[in-house]
């Protein structure tokens, strides 16, 4: 099993370019099994859920499946399988997505229950509830989700509260729908704006992505089409506390900064340098800047993706710092590791207190999910001496290249067996 060695102290200078959005490219892909024609995509991120959905794509009967240098082509004649089975997908949250395009397209669908990292509950029941409003019969048979229907209607939706997969999976299904969907209290995030644009281009009819209320005029069918996926905010954002925290001057490039604009705020009232272009950012880090409080939410709010890494910025801050998790009840499973390098972090509920500026040293630490392991490598790079993190493969499902991204920056970076 590979680890990742990094010894710290090292600062950072120079440029990184970000990679595709792994959460903007899930969703568009499995929109391909909406069209019987072919799905041209740019800018793919090499990363393991990217590989995963792929995989599920050629077993749901895909007659094209290339990653190639950002490229992928995916084509699906007829859907061979309308299962997505659980030695498939229990390693990714995202396989849920293949439940709306499959049951718009075949009138049926069989999911396994989701997986992916063990950071709280996340369920699937407005997946569920908003299927079942469009007209589809579903249950859950032996830990999968069966779902059948005849043909879906449009109908008005309001979310419970704000889902980005189940906002996509009723967008994905409603856009072969007869009718016209209205969904309300849907996800904002870029993502799902992407989605849209990809939908779109394939010939469906969608107004409003990326605003609270969405609608969707069915179409007949959808064709091929060609699309950039956007680059990753959350891989964009880790870049720019790595370059608060350990670097001299770096610059971040081929990134959308509008999409980050709650971190580049509070980095800012932190007293951290960083200016914003159109395409890229540049951080000049200081070993002196303010702990600030921080509260996650949707966007466009501080992302629960970037809060561990924001937990192992605020080690070096002066003075003490209260983050609060809205979004999933168990995503501080990281503070017990950035403990162990000397971190002095306190958990009261939702609550972290963090309290800088600590020594960090070197440590033996283990990842518990994709966004805690990107934290122990910001720790790393600012600790004194020599740490090794464990289950890098969470880390592989969401960061394309990300040690070769950091020795190209001059941090010392290396994987080890």
């Amino acid at each position: 099993m590979e680890k990742l060695k990094i010894i710290g102290g090292k600062r950072l200078k120079g440029l990184v370019s970000v990679s595709g959005a792994k959460n903007a490219a899930l969703p568009i892909l499995a929109a391909g099994i909406l069209t019987e024609g072919t799905l041209d995509l740019t800018n793919v991120p090499y990363v393991w859920d990217i590989l995963t959905m792929l995989r599920l794509l050629f077993h749901i009967g895909a007659e094209q499946v290339i990653l190639r240098n950002g490229k992928v082509a995916i084509r699906i004649p007829k859907v061979q399988s309308s299962e997505a089975p659980y030695e498939l997908v229990k390693t990714m949250r995202a396989s849920v997505l293949v439940l709306g395009p499959l049951l718009a397209r075949n009138g049926y669908a069989k999911v396994s229950m989701p997986g992916g990292c063990a950071i709280g509950e996340r369920p699937v029941n407005l997946h569920i509830d908003g299927l079942k409003k469009l007209g589809a019969s579903i249950e859950i048979e032996h830990g999968y989700i069966v779902a059948r229907c005849k043909k879906l209607t449009g109908e008005e939706f309001a979310f419970e509260r704000k889902t980005v997969t189940g906002t996509e999976n009723m967008i994905m299904a409603a856009a072969l729908a007869d009718g016209t969907t209205k969904l309300v209290n849907c996800a904002m995030e870029p993502e799902v704006a992407d989605l849209a644009d990809a939908l779109n281009a394939m010939g469906a009819k969608i107004k409003g992505a990326g605003t609270d209320t969405i609608e969707i005029e069915g179409v007949s069918s959808l064709g091929s089409a060609s699309h950039r996926i956007i680059p990753d905010r959350i891989e964009t954002g880790t870049y720019v506390m790595a370059g608060a925290l350990a670097g001299e001057r770096v610059e971040i490039a081929q990134c959308n900064p509008s999409h980050i604009t709650a971190l580049l705020d509070k980095l800012g009232e932190m007293g951290i340098s960083v200016k914003a272009g159109n395409e890229n950012v540049v951080v000049d880090g200081t070993e002196n800047y303010k702990a600030k409080d921080l509260r996650t939410s949707t966007y466009p709010g501080f992302p629960t993706d970037m809060q561990a890494q924001y937990m192992a910025l605020m080690t070096q801050a002066d003075g003490a710092s209260v983050i609060t998790e809205t979004i999933f009840e168990k995503r501080f499973m990281h503070v017990a590791e950035l403990v162990r390098m000397g971190a002095d972090i306190t958990i009261d509920g939702h609550n972290a207190i963090v309290k800088g500026k600590t020594a960090l040293k070197g440590a033996q630490v283990m990842a518990t999910d994709l966004r805690a392991s990107a934290s122990l490598v910001l720790a790393a790079l600012v600790a004194e001496g020599e740490t090794v993190i464990d289950r890098i493969y969470h880390l592989h499902r969401g960061y394309e290249k990300m040690d070769e991204k950091l020795k190209s920056l001059g941090a010392h970076v290396e994987k080890i067996k």
